[in-house]
């Protein structure tokens, strides 16, 4: 069993420090961790960002990153989950990591009657065509790190400041205004057996 950490409200710049000193300092026996949490507003930036897709920042401060992907938004009431695991100990690859985290999503939000799937062409998960959970990834020395965000109950306002994963256009969703429940607490211990169940943990 990985250890579970709810860490509430944090930095996303120390958050990210954390998660590389984490994974740079892991050995073969190190335990898997998931973190659980949520952001002050931030726009992070992955390493396909292209600078056309941030349009207006704004107050909210920009942070270049180190996962896959684009640009996403982070905010109050989005909750965080970030993946700490040996993917190879799990006897994951990549892609195999990616459809487990969004087949979390998907079996949460069907506890609350929400239909969503995922995109093989955009990694995420999607209600009716919106974007309701953002993925990005770094796999380093055989172990993941990042993980996912999904909107519960925020303001939705920021994701209009830029293309959301690079996608001109992508409608954004949340759990509140899809019917489910705008508490993250419930929802971040809802989603924590998807989560373990999913990685094979």
């Amino acid at each position: 069993m990985p250890r579970i950490k709810h860490l509430g409200r944090v930095d996303y710049g120390a958050t990210l420090a954390a998660m590389q000193e984490f994974t740079a300092a892991r050995g073969p026996d190190t335990e898997d961790e998931i973190w659980l949490l949520e952001h002050p507003p931030v726009f992070t930036l992955g390493l396909n960002t292209a600078p056309e897709h941030l349009l207006a920042p704004g107050d909210i401060p920009v942070i270049q990153t180190d996962r896959g992907g684009q640009v996403t938004y982070h905010g109050p009431g989005q909750l965080v989950a970030y993946t700490l695991v040996d993917i190879r100990r799990a006897g994951l690859n990549v892609r195999e990591l990616v459809c487990a985290l969004e087949r979390a999503v998907i079996a949460l939000l069907a506890d609350y009657a929400i239909t969503a799937a995922g995109r093989r062409d955009a990694p995420g998960v999607y209600v009716a065509g919106a974007k309701i959970a953002s993925l990005g990834l770094r796999i380093r020395k055989g172990s993941s790190y990042h993980g996912l965000a999904l909107n519960v109950a925020m303001d939705l306002e920021p994701f209009s400041r830029i293309n959301p994963c690079g996608f001109a256009d992508l409608p954004v969703t949340q759990l509140k205004d899809q019917g489910g429940p705008g508490d993250l607490q419930k929802i971040a211990g809802a989603l924590e057996p998807r989560l373990l169940s999913e990685l094979r943990l």
